[in-house]
């Protein structure tokens, strides 16, 4: 890989950075394939337990690369193409069966603000800033905002922020659900690392199939969604994992994964 995206492993966590500070971490074509091969990464490694994504230098992303963009003329066909190429990588991200933690510091702006909406989790700080700012040059949402933004701030909200194209600071995508705490600059990371860690005694199949489910709880009936629960918990409670959980239970001793706000 190229200085676009640079990957840590902490234990069981794999953090990507997006790393292009002297763009503002734009979301060019390069950094994209890299991205795209990064998350493929992450889904197919046993060992990787959760993800971290975040930004460097006190910028998220800035969005897309309007230089490259502009640079030369596509027909309409072409640049659908060139969005369409965006989705098979991107779905991965929205539902890769393990926890994925934003650490948004500085702006998000654009694909970089769907970026973050991608994620289970968004920590930010208060110099975080998100904007869905297509509308001030004339285009839509893409990477995923159509579906992404209304189900977190609601219909209303998720309007009112794309056709404003406002910037939204911290506290009021604190207030909207957006962002899930708030946290010194230099605490950001740390801290994202640390929710991170609090996942590797967790069993990854039975949040991943969660994950699943509750991905698509707004688009299914309550019907399907019943079918859903009793395949994904007859494939659970067949588990290596269940067993030791109920083992340890019965000899009463702790169980593996027990969730603790704090350190």
């Amino acid at each position: 890989m190229s200085h676009s995206i640079k990957i840590e492993r902490f234990d069981a966590t794999m953090l990507i950075r997006l790393n292009k500070p002297e763009l503002r971490n734009a979301f060019d074509l390069e950094m994209r394939a890299e991205l795209a091969e990064a998350i493929f990464v992450a889904r197919d490694d046993p060992d990787v337990r959760a993800v971290v994504l975040a930004g460097s230098q006190g910028t998220f992303c800035a969005g897309g690369d309007l230089r490259a963009l502009s640079g030369q003329r596509r027909t309409v066909a072409e640049n659908r193409d060139r969005i369409r190429r965006l989705h098979p990588w991107f779905r991965e991200l929205v539902n890769l069966e393990k926890p994925v933690i934003a650490a948004v510091d500085g702006p998000a702006y654009g694909a970089g603000f769907n970026l973050a909406l991608a994620c289970d989790f968004i920590l930010g700080t208060p110099r975080t800033r998100f904007c869905a700012v297509f509308g001030r040059i004339g285009l839509v949402p893409d990477l995923g905002g159509f579906f992404l933004l209304p189900r977190i701030v609601g219909l209303q909200r998720a309007k009112e922020l794309v056709f404003s194209a406002r910037e939204l600071p911290a506290d009021e995508a604190l207030q909207m659900g957006i962002l899930y705490a708030i946290h010194d600059p230099d605490a950001l990371e740390p801290a994202a690392l640390a929710m991170a860690e609090r996942f590797t005694q967790a069993s990854t199949g039975s949040i991943g199939m969660s994950k699943n489910i509750l991905n698509r709880s707004f688009n299914l009936d309550q019907d399907t969604l019943a079918e859903l629960e009793a395949y994904a918990q007859a494939v659970a409670i067949e588990s290596p994992y269940h067993a030791e959980a109920v083992e340890r239970f019965k000899t009463k001793q702790p169980l593996r994964f027990v969730w603790k706000e704090k350190e």
